[in-house]
């Protein structure tokens, strides 16, 4: 059983969600390149492992407003503080938040469910 232990701890990782609105007046083209400038902090902050958006499906209507969604992959939390500390990642933070009209940000590590 140690081995089923070891797959599953390996499996874990943690995330950084973004729940995001931009601003009205926030373009269509502006919004894309601020998702490019998101998207490469993947090749500037080591500890980032992969990321990925999308925005709201319209499935549950559960949004309270927010329309866009970012993910961000790393191992550990450790990985989470280092990007949040790293002078790239508050470069982009200064050009994404002055176009938000609210955000929400949550950290975690995921779990596996052993049934």
């Amino acid at each position: 059983m140690a081995e089923a232990k070891g797959v599953a701890e390996a499996e874990r990782v943690a995330k950084h969600i973004i729940l995001a609105k931009f601003k009205e007046e926030v373009s269509a083209e502006e919004i894309q390149q601020l998702i490019k400038g998101y998207a490469n902090l993947v090749n500037l902050i080591p500890p980032m492992k992969s990321f990925r958006w999308g925005t709201d499906a319209g499935v549950e209507n559960l949004t309270e407003g927010y329309t866009h969604v970012f993910e961000s992959t790393f191992e550990t939390t450790q990985g989470i503080a280092e990007y949040v500390a790293h002078p790239a990642h508050i470069e982009y933070s200064n050009l994404l938040a002055p176009a938000l009209e609210k955000v929400l940000a949550m950290d975690y590590q995921s779990n596996i469910v052993q049934l």
